[in-house]
C-alpha cells in the first residue's frame, strides 16, 4: 500500500509539474516587455490617417492627365471658335470637333452658322453651315445631312447665353487621304486652319 502510494503521488507530482512548464512556456512566447508587437503595430498605417505614397501618387496621375489640345482658335463679333480634333475614320468621313465660346455680351443663337441653304432651315441655330476647304485641291466640303436635310452636327437648342461655352461637332466627307490640312469655315467666322488626323 506505501508503495502504490508513492506511486500515486509521483505521478501527481510529475503531472504538476509538466502544467507548470507548460504555463512558462506559454508566457515565454508571449509575455516579454511587449515592445517588439507594440512597435510593429503601430509602425502599419491606421485606417483613417492617408497614406502619403498614395497621396503622392494621386498627385502624379493628375499632373499626367492629358491637357485638351487646341488645334486652331479664330475669334469674330464676340465669339471665339476654336477646334480641338479633326480625326479621319476609316468610313470615309471625317469628324471636326471643337467649343464656341460667346463674349458678346448678349445671347447668341448660332443662327448665321446654320448657313444659307433652304434645305438647311429645319436644323435651327446649328453649325450645319460649317465647310472645310481643301485650298491645294480646290475642292469645298459641306456638312453630311441626312434625306430631310437635318446634319450630322451640333443644334445649339436655345442658343448660347453670353459668357457661356459650348462644345460642338460637325461631320463631312472625307478628302483624299494625302490631304491632311484644310481650313474650318463657319458663317463670318475667319478660316481656321486645321490638321486632319488618322483615327482607328
Amino acid at each position: 500500500m506505501n508503495l502504490r502510494r508513492y506511486r500515486t503521488s509521483s505521478r501527481k507530482f510529475a503531472s504538476v509539474v509538466a502544467v507548470a512548464g507548460l504555463f512558462l512556456t506559454v508566457g515565454g512566447c508571449g509575455g516579454g516587455d511587449g515592445g517588439s508587437d507594440e512597435k510593429r503595430v503601430s509602425g502599419q498605417p491606421s485606417a483613417s490617417s492617408p497614406d502619403k505614397n498614395t497621396a503622392n501618387e494621386s498627385e502624379e496621375v493628375q499632373s499626367q492627365a492629358p491637357v485638351e489640345q487646341v488645334m486652331s482658335t479664330v475669334k469674330g463679333g464676340g465669339l471665339t471658335l476654336i477646334v480641338t480634333s479633326a480625326e479621319r475614320d476609316q468610313g470615309g468621313f471625317v469628324t471636326v470637333q471643337g467649343k464656341v465660346q460667346n463674349g458678346s455680351g448678349k445671347p447668341w443663337s448660332a443662327g448665321e452658322w446654320r448657313g444659307d441653304e433652304s434645305e438647311l432651315a429645319k436644323n435651327g441655330g446649328s453649325i450645319a453651315g460649317a465647310s472645310l476647304v481643301d485650298n491645294a485641291g480646290k475642292k469645298k466640303y459641306f456638312v453630311l445631312r441626312d434625306t430631310e436635310g437635318r446634319c450630322l452636327c451640333t443644334r445649339f437648342t436655345g442658343g448660347i447665353m453670353s459668357g457661356d461655352t459650348t462644345e460642338w461637332f460637325a461631320q463631312f466627307p472625307s478628302p483624299p487621304e494625302g490631304t491632311t490640312k484644310v481650313d474650318f469655315q463657319v458663317g463670318s467666322m475667319p478660316p481656321a486652319a486645321i490638321e486632319i488626323s488618322e483615327g482607328e
